[in-house]
C-alpha cells in the first residue's frame, strides 16, 4: 500500500511561557510507492521519529494530511490504520513466551485458536524463530528478541510497517545479520516499510529509497546510491559516506577550481569562494598530481589502503584516501603524495548556502545529476 504525505507539519509548543515553540517536521511531502521500503535518515533531532509516529497515529500533524492508498488516515486512531509498529527497545512482554508474545495482536480480533496459532507460526517461520516460541524473552538474545517484535507486528498482516530505530540496541554483528532479514522480510512479504535510522549504512544498505532529514525539513530524497553519488547541498554529502567525504576551502579563478595554490581542474564558472568535497575513493595517487598533502599514517587493509593526510585547506583535521594497496609503491609514513581527483568524485558548493554547484568543464551543467 502506497503512504501519500502532503504538506505534514508538527510544531511543539514551548515548555515555557516566552519561548518559541520548535518545528520538528517542516511541510513534508512525499509519495512512498507500494512494497517498497523507504529510509529515514538523519541525525537526532531531525524530525524522523517525529514523522514516523504521524504516519503510525501516535502524534497527530500540526497541519497537513496522510493518506494510505487513497483512504484519508490523518485522524484514525493507530489501532484502525493497519500498521505494524517495531520500536527500539522491543517492548515484549517479559511474562510471556515468544509465542504468546506473537500472538498477543490477534487476541483482541477475537480469532479462532488455531487460526490465531497457525497464523504465528508461519510468522515465526518467516523470522526464523520458529523453535523459540516456548521461550520467554529473558532467555533470547537480543537479535532474538527484535524478530519477536518484528514478528508480532507482522501478524495482523499490516498495510504498513514502521521501524522506530529497530537495531540500534544491537552490537556491531547482530546489527548486520539482522538488517539484512529486515531485507529479506521486506521482500518476502511485500509489505511497504518505513525505517527510521541516524546510521547512514544501515540506511543505504537495506533501503529502496532515502529520505535525508536536518532540522524537520527533508533535503533529498532517492535512491541510495544516487543520493550518495549526487548530494544536493554539503549536509547530504557529509552525512553520506564511510569514511566521510573530504572537506576542502576552495576558489574557482580564471575558469579553474583551485585549493589553496593549487589548481585541481578546469571549470567554465565565474570566480567565487566555495566548498569543495572529495570522496575518500576519489583520490589516484600521481607523481605529477594537482593536489600535494602530507602523509600522516598508512592504513592497509587487504586489498585497500587508506592514506591518512592533512593539507593546510582542510576543513577536516585528517583527509583519508582510499587506494588500491598495491599502487602504494615507496610511499611512507610522514612523506607527501601527489594527488589527481577523479572528476566523478568532486563535488562544489556555494560558500554561502553550501547548495551544489552542478558543473561540467564546459561550465553549469543543465543535468542537476551530472557532475
Amino acid at each position: 500500500m502506497k503512504v501519500v504525505l502532503e504538506y505534514l507539519t508538527k510544531v511543539f509548543p514551548s515548555r515555557k511561557k516566552d519561548g518559541d515553540s520548535v518545528i520538528a517536521v517542516n511541510n513534508f511531502n512525499f509519495e512512498i510507492p507500494d512494497g517498497k521500503l523507504v529510509g529515514l535518515l538523519g541525525p537526532s533531532g531531525c524530525g524522523k521519529s517525529t514523522t514516523l509516529y504521524m504516519i503510525s497515529g501516535l502524534q497527530k500533524p500540526s497541519a497537513g494530511r496522510i493518506y494510505f492508498g487513497d483512504d484519508d488516515v490523518t485522524d484514525l486512531a493507530p489501532e484502525k490504520r493497519g500498521i505494524g509498529l517495531v520500536f527500539q527497545n522491543y517492548a515484549l512482554y517479559p511474562h510471556m513466551t515468544v509465542k504468546q508474545n506473537i500472538m498477543f495482536p490477534l487476541q483482541n480480533q477475537k480469532m479462532d485458536k488455531d487460526k490465531m496459532f497457525e497464523r504465528t507460526v508461519d510468522v515465526a517461520k518467516l523470522v526464523q524463530i520458529d523453535d523459540l516460541l516456548d521461550r520467554k524473552p529473558s532467555e533470547l538474545s537480543g537479535g532474538q528478541q527484535q524478530r519477536v517484535a518484528i514478528a508480532r507486528a507482522l501478524v495482523k498482516m499490516p498495510n504498513v510497517l514502521l521501524l522506530d530505530e529497530p537495531l540500534s540496541n544491537l552490537d556491531a554483528r547482530l546489527r548486520l545479520q539482522t538488517r539484512e532479514e529486515i531485507k529479506r522480510i521486506q521482500r518476502e512479504t511485500g509489505i511497504t516499510t518505513i525505517f527510521v535510522t541516524h546510521d547512514q549504512e544501515e540506511a543505504m544498505s537495506i533501503s529502496d529509497m532515502i529520505i535525508v532529514m536536518k532540522e524537520g525539513l527533508v533535503q533529498q530524497i532517492d535512491e541510495p546510491q544516487k543520493v550518495y553519488d549526487n548530494p544536493i547541498n554539503l549536509f547530504v554529502a557529509k552525512f553520506l559516506g564511510t569514511p566521510p567525504i573530504n572537506v576542502f576551502e576552495g576558489n574557482i579563478k580564471n575558469k579553474a577550481i583551485y585549493i589553496g595554490e593549487e589548481k585541481i581542474m578546469e571549470a567554465n564558472l565565474p570566480d567565487q569562494a566555495i566548498h569543495i568535497g572529495i570522496r575518500p575513493e576519489g583520490f589516484i595517487i600521481n607523481p605529477k598530481g594537482e593536489l600535494t598533502c602530507k602523509i600522516r599514517n598508512l592504513e592497509v587493509m587487504g586489498r585497500d589502503a587508506t592514506i591518512v593526510s592533512e593539507h593546510p585547506k582542510s576543513e577536516n583535521t585528517t583527509i583519508r584516501s582510499i587506494v588500491d594497496a598495491t599502487v602504494l609503491g615507496d610511499i611512507r609514513d610522514e612523506g607527501t603524495v601527489k594527488f589527481s581527483i577523479k572528476a566523478n568524485k568532486i563535488f562544489l558548493f556555494n560558500k554561502e548556502t553550501e547548495e551544489r554547484i552542478y558543473f561540467t568543464d564546459k561550465g553549469l551543467s543543465s543535468n542537476r545529476g551530472e557532475s
